[in-house]
């Protein structure tokens, strides 16, 4: 089901009607009651999807104003970001949750309790909000509830990069959805032939090289190394968990993320039947931003990984991390070496300035 419910989630990111479906599967492999998504742009007002039992709540929550009213919502914006699904009770203060009488007075008669929920930070911006309702007599979610979804969370973060640059809209082809998105972007073949690019990826041409048969380099030998190891795994070649690949800032041009998603069923459809579609950000100083949550966001860290590349980040030691971590530091060099892996970096100061590298730049 996992697997399936994968395929249909970057499914979903470009044929937002399916959304839905995908929601009532993510209730069902984490035994809660409802889930929407909810996505957050600058100063518009969001934009929301929910399964049918938890929609009517969203709709009169929005309704009453209550995305600027909510004390969570606020400081949903001005806490540290977890790199993790997260259960309310566990993150919010007490009074927080109690003080939220638009969302209680209607959950509670449905028989609804607490929250577990996600909220991504995108490199252009804006904020995906995934989130489950767990009855009141099953509220708190076991380990397993957790697990699953956290094993989800990297699909949901780049399914949820595509559904917030498209506004929520279906994608009405090829060009138009690469132009509406605003982002470099090329489609690939399973061969990992370009079938298209756009004009902001053909801009790049010292970044992306053409190379025989009609496919694509990168001009970093190390991003290439898994750029060549993802495309030949999403076409069913072999097993490779990392589809966001990080590049290396270089004078004039800031960290680039090499976002790779699969193009399945509609999705397949829709862009003239190439299998998949290569995204490029770049890691921007925005204050809703902050690095760390970007790389433990979109390059599938396990929360264990995420917090200690975080830890890094910040400037401790190894022992240090690993002591804050709660690890030993043999298994923190072990996560050290799984996050080199899918980072692309081979030493821990080049991992450090990648973390970092988003607060020196602008958006691309």
């Amino acid at each position: 089901m996992i697997v399936e419910l994968t395929d249909r989630i970057y499914e979903a990111a470009f044929v937002p009607e399916l959304w839905p479906g995908v929601l009532d599967q993510l209730s069902t492999v984490s035994n809660s009651a409802a889930a929407s998504l909810v996505l957050f742009r600058d100063r518009a007002p969001p934009k929301f999807i929910a399964t049918d039992l938890i929609a009517p709540v969203l709709e009169a929550f929005d309704a009453a104003n209550g995305w600027q009213k909510s004390e969570e919502v606020q400081l949903m914006f001005s806490m540290t970001p977890p790199s993790a699904f997260i259960y309310d009770a566990d993150y919010f203060p007490p009074e927080a949750l109690e003080s939220n009488h638009l969302r209680l007075e209607r959950t509670r008669p449905l028989g609804i309790g607490g929250q577990v929920g996600s909220f991504v930070f995108m490199p252009t911006g804006e904020m995906a909000l995934f989130s489950t309702e767990r009855w009141r007599h099953n509220d708190r979610p076991s380990g397993e509830d957790m697990a699953r979804l956290n094993a989800l969370r990297p699909h949901l973060a780049r399914a949820g990069l595509v559904a917030s640059r498209l506004g929520l809209e279906r994608a009405r082809g090829t060009v138009s959805a690469m132009e509406t998105m605003g982002l470099p972007a090329a489609v690939l073949s399973s061969a990992g032939r370009v079938l298209v690019a756009n004009p902001l990826l053909e801009a790049m041409p010292a970044i992306f090289r053409p190379a025989a048969l009609g496919r694509m380099t990168i001009g970093d030998s190390d991003a290439d190394l898994l750029f060549q190891k993802c495309v030949e795994a999403m076409v069913g070649h072999g097993e490779f968990s990392v589809r966001s690949i990080p590049l290396q800032a270089q004078e004039g041009r800031p960290p680039l993320i090499i976002h790779l998603l699969p193009l399945h069923r509609s999705a397949h459809d829709i862009f003239s039947g190439g299998d998949i579609l290569m995204a490029v950000t770049a890691l921007s100083a925005s204050s809703m931003v902050p690095s760390p949550t970007l790389l433990t966001s979109l390059f599938d860290l396990t929360p264990a990984e995420a917090r200690l590349a975080s830890s890094l980040s910040q400037g401790s030691t190894l022992k240090d991390a690993a002591a804050n971590s709660n690890i030993t530091v043999k298994t923190a060099r072990t996560y050290l070496e799984r996050i080199f892996a899918k980072t692309g970096t081979r030493q821990q100061s080049q991992l450090v300035a990648l973390l970092k590298g988003a607060d020196r730049f602008p958006v691309l």
